[in-house]
């Protein structure tokens, strides 16, 4: 926690003015020395005012930091007023793991939706991230759209913490409302072939609705296809759209079947641009799909 209270000031100090720093670091020591409650809602609802919301001016070494301390950390999308609210977070005092979740627990139920991303993208920071499994939980559930990916896109926290089920509900969800799978940290780590089922199962929904799949779809699922699964990858490869059929070709690579690798031997084209390393998942969100901003 020093070393991320560190990173953010440095972040701050080339982002902030210096009135608006002064204010926060006397609110952290406040809450840190045991001020009451209120002290700290106040600060954490006045921050924008104070420091205002500007982007942070982050550096790719400053990312390289981010993702050494640690790995899936990615703030380079955050703001000043979010940095400064995650500083408050972090001088809560936490040495009884209860009362620190019940003080948190207090937050959660208040915070507005502004207030909901900071938290939730706060979560992988926090004292005893294990604890907050099941506030993770509650985001993925959230009918606001930024509030769900501020749990799931960008974050470590779900790979590292959460259960299959869970986030398996994540990434179909994330499916549902149109986030890019590319930006779900470890999402290739934690393919597993529930998920798979349960994504195929979605594809063929949006079939039989008249509705796109997107390629991305298929990114789980390539290392536990089936023959069903197969014939799904057949008909994209035939079908698809660029994307998708590049998409469908990754998926086959991925497959230790053979019937996925005979299929992917009747696109030489797509099997060659994969075996040069040419065709991969990262250049196929780079450049044939839209980036979250």
């Amino acid at each position: 926690m020093s070393r991320v209270n560190e990173l953010l000031h440095q972040w701050l100090l080339k982002s902030a003015s210096n009135q608006g720093l002064t204010w926060l670091e006397q609110k952290q020591a406040q809450i840190a020395s045991g001020a009451a409650e209120r002290v700290f809602f106040t600060a954490f609802s006045a921050v924008p005012r104070y420091l205002g919301k500007e982007n942070l001016q982050l550096t790719f070494e400053d990312l390289e930091a981010a993702q050494a301390l640690l790995p899936g950390w990615f703030p380079g999308h955050w703001s000043v007023d979010r940095a400064s609210r995650t500083l408050l977070l972090l001088a809560l005092p936490h040495d009884e793991p209860e009362e620190y979740v019940r003080s948190l627990d207090k937050i959660f139920t208040t915070a507005d939706m502004e207030e909901l991303v900071v938290l939730y993208q706060s979560l992988p920071l926090l004292p005893y991230p294990e604890l907050h499994r099941q506030r993770a939980t509650e985001g993925i559930r959230s009918n606001m759209t930024s509030v769900f990916q501020a749990i799931a896109l960008r974050n470590p926290y779900p790979a590292n913490y959460l259960d299959n089920n869970a986030w398996n509900q994540m990434v179909l969800k994330a499916l549902f409302v149109g986030s890019p799978l590319h930006l779900i940290w470890g999402l290739d780590g934690r393919t597993n072939p529930e998920l798979a089922r349960m994504l195929t199962d979605y594809a063929h929904e949006r079939w039989a609705a008249k509705r796109p799949v997107t390629p991305e779809l298929w990114r789980p699922v390539g290392r536990f296809a089936d023959t069903a699964i197969i014939a799904d990858l057949e008909k994209v490869l035939a079908n698809g759209s660029i994307a998708e059929q590049e998409a469908a070709a990754l998926a086959c690579a991925q497959s230790p079947l053979p019937e996925a690798q005979a299929l992917l031997s009747r696109y030489p084209d797509l099997r060659s641009s994969i075996q040069r390393g040419d065709l991969s998942w990262s250049s196929l969100s780079r450049d044939r799909l839209s980036v979250c901003k």
